[in-house]
């Protein structure tokens, strides 16, 4: 089935008299005739439901629906975005390991892997996406467990060479893991590229709503975990009588050890009425991204002629830097953010969105209303300036999330926000 199919149709199939739209299991517990089977599932949480804190039926078939449309073997939800990064990346590493990951990432997840996961006696070394392989290769050290990137970073949407990271880091032996949020599987599938692991923060456009928080890891079933590196993947789990991972679970060793060690310590769990929201953004996800790259790329088009803009940051843009990494890998289009640098700096770009009357200024983004966010006294305000630099962000940067309102109306409020500066 093709997405917009698989968006509909995909984990949820009711049979004779059943409920045409997924039913909300609304529960936290579930009951079995034996002690048998309760036992056999503590042991064995993937064999049914037994507590929605790492199990839930209506999260199973969202789960299901996503992994299908990434083209993974499973997915795990989560009860957040950076619950899904932070979890993808515990499921590998241990105090005393190292990432390695692209600078240019989402601000919390920087600050996720620069200061958290530090304390947790994880290193990250920053690098640059656009460096050489030799130059990415330099990063790397014996205890070096993965590489982590995104499709399209936020909130500069550079256009990460997926195919070049996923050769570097199976040089490697290390899986590559993309954050393929903005991108969705209908602009980006990342696995069909090498990559290994992907998440995204479903709060943004699988949502699309601003209903609710929420993050899924999808597991390609790819990687080799038998290749020496990761002993926790290949020796018996004393919290689960001995059990090993890849001898049980072959392919989905990755995604099972996520949801019966992590989410059952954790418990980042979504809620079930969540997951039924969130299947309802998946639903008219197709559509929406159609609509919110073509208005995009006319909001960008926009910001080109203006000579109140330094600079406009869309990849479909002929003069686009990373224009012909978004033909590669995002021929259907490239989301509905755009980003530009106001001229004049900080002043002048708070000036500009506080002039906005259509779009909101909040922190969010990808929503069905457009929305403005000033990342570097918002979103990105705990990097230091020369983390700022880094991750490509200067003072009059702003991130402008185009909605699915009528292009027209979107272009006249940026009209009459610019007169104002």
């Amino acid at each position: 089935m093709k997405n917009e199919t698989k968006c509909l149709h995909s984990g949820y199939n009711p049979k004779n008299g059943e409920p045409r739209v997924m039913p909300i299991y609304q529960s936290t517990t579930f009951v079995y005739d034996t002690t048998k089977e309760v036992g056999d599932i503590f042991d064995m949480p993937t064999l049914g439901p037994i507590y929605s804190r790492f199990f839930n039926p209506t999260v199973d078939v969202v789960e299901k629906k996503i992994a299908e449309l990434e083209g993974g073997v499973g997915a795990m939800c989560t009860s957040s975005g950076q619950a899904a990064s932070l979890i993808s990346v515990l499921n590998i590493c241990s105090a005393g390991d190292s990432i390695v990951s692209c600078s240019s990432i989402y601000g919390g997840t920087f600050n996720l892997f620069a200061v958290t996961l530090r304390k947790f006696g994880i290193e990250c070394i920053f690098v640059d996406q656009d460096a050489s392989e030799d130059e990415i290769q330099k990063s790397f050290k014996s205890n070096t467990k993965l590489v982590f990137g995104e499709t399209l970073a936020n909130p500069i949407i550079s256009v990460l060479d997926i195919e070049k990271m996923a050769k570097i880091a199976h040089k490697n032996n290390v899986p590559l893991i993309i954050d393929n949020t903005f991108a969705t599987p209908c602009l980006c599938r990342p696995f069909e590229h090498g990559a290994d692991i992907v998440i995204h923060s479903t709060t943004k456009y699988m949502d699309g709503h601003a209903l609710q928080v929420g993050g899924v890891i999808v597991d390609s079933g790819n990687f080799n975990w038998k290749n020496g590196k990761y002993s926790d993947f290949t020796e018996p789990d004393d919290s689960y009588h001995g059990l090993v991972y890849t001898d049980t679970f072959g392919d989905m060793a990755y995604i099972i050890k996520a949801r019966m060690q992590l989410m059952r310590d954790f418990g980042a769990f979504p809620s079930a009425h969540s997951a039924f929201l969130l299947n309802l953004g998946l639903e008219t996800l197709p559509l929406r991204m159609e609509r919110y790259c073509y208005n995009a790329e006319r909001v960008a088009e926009y910001f080109s002629d203006s000579d109140k803009i330094e600079e406009v940051f869309y990849p479909t843009l002929q003069d686009d830097k990373y224009n012909g990494l978004a033909a590669k890998y995002l021929p259907e289009g490239c989301s509905g953010v755009v980003a530009i640098t106001v001229k004049g700096g900080k002043e002048k770009a708070a000036k500009f969105i506080d002039s906005l009357k259509l779009a909101s200024n909040e922190v969010h983004v990808a929503d069905i209303r457009t929305c403005v966010l000033h990342p570097a006294s918002e979103t990105h305000r705990q990097l230091t300036d020369e983390q700022l630099v880094s991750a490509g962000i200067n003072p009059g940067l702003v991130r402008f999330s185009v909605g699915l309102e009528n292009v027209d109306d979107i272009i006249d409020d940026i009209k009459q926000a610019l007169a104002e500066i």
